[in-house]
């Protein structure tokens, strides 16, 4: 067999031995889901009114529906790929990565297993959630089948950015319980994005934090193509950061995982 070859059985038995895992030990890719949901509901139901006042023009809850969804779509990759970083770190601190090393297996295969499997995690992850919001009243504005390709493109590519950083804070870290904790920023950034409300309606002084970070122009990029709304130049931006994510954590993930056990 070519290197080739062995590197994709390699890695597509990886993938096997993760998506095993998570079918075996559902309870936190389900717990990590819980969080979109309810921040969903809660902005929706509790807030929903009252947030939507500061859209302006006259915007109601409907309109509220339509402006979160987005963002918690983005939010709901961040919380998942969370379980990526548990993964590896639990691998690296009970020793199986070392015996991987001392294996006749292609060495990449190992991270890309679970790459790959956060990836279709995440991306059932937002069907799930986006099939709520579905049920509570989200409607796409005449998205064409080519947006609708976008926008599933836009969300594979974020989800592979941040599992690859993922992947390297589990890399990182001594054990799981650290890992998740590393991780945490992957949910808390977009609350401080303009996934619940405008960057307009923030104090003057938190619009740049709230701007110049990666999920904002994906938030918008991704609103543009489902609600028909200004993308401008968010979408070169949404890529941007992606390519430049994946870049810097496929660096970090690979430098951690060849070094040598000390």
């Amino acid at each position: 067999m070519s290197s080739l070859s062995l590197a994709a059985r390699d890695s597509a038995t990886m993938l096997r031995r993760n998506l095993l895992h998570a079918r075996r030990y559902p309870s936190l890719t389900l717990n990590l889901l819980l969080t979109p949901v309810m921040l969903l509901l809660l902005f929706v139901y509790i807030f929903g009114d009252t947030m939507s006042a500061g859209m302006g023009g006259g915007a109601d809850r409907s309109a509220y529906i339509a402006y979160v969804v987005p963002g918690i779509l983005l939010m709901t990759i961040g919380s998942t790929v969370i379980g990526a970083a548990v993964s590896v770190a639990t691998d690296m601190s009970e020793g199986i990565i070392a015996r991987f090393r001392t294996m006749a297996i292609h060495r990449g295969s190992v991270l890309i297993g679970h790459v790959v499997g956060s990836v279709l995690q995440s991306i059932a992850s937002v069907v799930l959630v986006g099939a709520v919001a579905v049920a509570i009243g989200f409607r796409s504005t005449d998205a064409t089948a080519l947006e609708w390709l976008a926008a599933i493109g836009l969300l594979a590519l974020f989800a592979l950015a941040l599992t690859w950083i993922a992947v390297g804070m589990g890399m990182a870290s001594p054990n799981a319980e650290a890992a998740s904790n590393s991780a945490m920023p992957l949910i808390l950034l977009p609350l401080i994005s303009s996934a619940f409300t405008p960057i307009d309606a923030m104090p003057g002084w938190f619009q740049p934090i709230a701007q110049y970070q990666p999920f904002t122009p994906a938030i918008e990029t991704l609103r543009g193509l489902l609600l028909g709304t200004e993308i401008g130049y968010n979408g070169w931006l949404a890529v941007a950061w992606s390519v430049g994510l994946a870049a810097l954590g496929y660096r970090w993930s690979t430098s951690k995982f060849n070094d040598e056990p000390k």
